[in-house]
């Protein structure tokens, strides 16, 4: 029994998987982590690990992982795995969660693509059809882009809107802004792709752009943990 783990900005993401199949899957504030275990249906053997959360949380998964006496992988950006080759300049500085999310991509779909995790950060990667990563973009997620007008100036107010293609009102013209920014960022990357490519969309925003992509699209639910697994079996 595999236990996934997505050690992400503001959240712990985990997934338990049993050969091919995702026992369970969900999310944690970090103030919550001690209870971990009680959502888990079954006790784990293993896990894999990404951290992009700093030192005293892989602390506190490797505190977990002693406590368990369980074997714990933690994933790291390197220039070739599991299919996917790094194009970063210096590939060992790529984000483990962003490396994660390439190898589930590529394991997901065996084709270029574009690869979205929306959280509070939002990353933009393109992958090609030989598996290679191109490079890509890192974006404030589409709270943060919100939350920084609201603190950041004198007179924006934490918005509330709703998406316009022309807004009318502040509250949906810093919703559309933000929203417009990152569409628009998504499609600039597909268009340096030789042909209409497929964006692979995942994180807790992703259902914000959804209404709003150019097809083809597809979402896949924590496409992090898709890696884990993916780099898992590999090793």
């Amino acid at each position: 029994m595999l236990l996934c783990l997505d050690a992400g900005n503001t959240r712990l993401k985990y997934g338990l998987r049993d050969d091919a199949e995702w026992r369970v899957q969900g999310a944690l504030d970090y103030a919550a982590f001690d209870g971990l275990g009680q959502q888990l249906p079954a006790p784990p053997t293993r896990i894999v690990a990404c951290n992009v959360a700093g030192e005293p949380t892989r602390e506190r998964i490797e505190t977990l992982a002693a406590r368990l006496r369980i074997p714990l992988d933690w994933l790291q950006s390197s220039a070739v795995a599991c299919g996917v080759s790094n194009g970063y300049d210096k590939p060992q500085q790529l984000g483990a969660d962003r490396w994660a999310a390439l190898i589930g991509a590529r394991a997901l779909h065996a084709d270029a693509c574009v690869v979205v995790v929306a959280g509070t950060a939002t990353t933009i990667d393109a992958l090609d059809a030989r598996g290679r990563f191109l490079g890509g973009l890192i974006l404030p997620g589409l709270a943060l882009m919100r939350s920084a007008l609201a603190q950041n100036t004198a007179g924006l107010p934490q918005a509330k809107g709703h998406y316009r293609a022309l807004a009318t009102s502040t509250d949906d013209a810093i919703v559309s802004g933000a929203l417009h920014a990152t569409l628009g960022a998504i499609e600039r990357v597909r268009a340096t792709q030789d042909k209409d490519v497929t964006c692979l969309l995942s994180g807790g925003a992703a259902v914000e752009l959804v209404p709003h992509m150019g097809r083809p699209y597809r979402v896949v639910d924590n496409l992090v943990l898709e890696g884990l697994a993916r780099f898992s079996q590999a090793s």
